[in-house]
């Protein structure tokens, strides 16, 4: 079984969460656990109209951003991967600087601390040089930042593709197979005929 621990903040962006989750329910022997911050039912209910209840149905495993004792707290539950997404500039600065004041941040410490894949969807724009250093200080931890930046070349037709190629990226990079875009297949290339 590959557990996935998936944190939601209150970051713009929780369409991705919401939609990885969606992905990785169905996707055989794989089992997620939700954990919302405690700004994210705001963003939720914002931007798609959805309660905390409807995002927690979508994950095997929830808990209270200050539920301390759940069993993602801890380096000895075992998990393949974490995702924070999206990911705001508050949750990224507490995971640089080992900040672990809720569950979110301390799962992803523990993710840090086990040398485990964590992912983070950072939805900030445009950067300062506190949020680059944050992000140069998460990476260098072992952390993978992954912003939501979209390609063109797949011909996006809405948001959903637009979404989709996003969460694709982070299963990419956490080797889990998918079919959420088309891929980049090159150019077709020149022939020299000789002439």
């Amino acid at each position: 079984m590959r557990r996935i621990v998936v944190g939601i903040t209150g970051a713009s962006g929780s369409i991705y969460g919401v939609r990885l989750l969606e992905v990785l329910r169905d996707i055989a022997d794989t089992e997620t656990h939700l954990v919302l911050s405690d700004a994210a039912p705001i963003t939720l209910q914002q931007e798609m109209g959805l309660s905390p209840g409807a995002v927690q149905s979508l994950a095997d495993c929830w808990y209270r951003a200050r539920d301390i004792a759940a069993p993602i707290a801890s380096g000895s539950f075992p998990v393949h991967s974490m995702i924070v997404a999206p990911c705001s500039v508050k949750t990224l600065s507490g995971l640089a600087y080992s900040h672990a004041s809720n569950l979110l941040l301390r799962a992803g410490d523990v993710t840090l601390k086990e040398r485990r894949p964590l992912v983070l969807m950072l939805r900030e724009t445009p950067l300062h040089l506190g949020h680059l250093r944050a992000m140069t200080q998460v990476v260098e931890m072992g952390a993978i930042m992954i912003p939501p930046i979209p390609a063109f070349y797949h011909h996006p037709k809405n948001i959903e593709d637009l979404v989709n190629h996003s969460v694709g990226k982070v299963l990419d990079a956490l080797q889990i197979e998918h079919h959420l875009f088309r891929r980049w297949q090159g150019l077709q290339c020149d022939r020299d005929d000789g002439d």
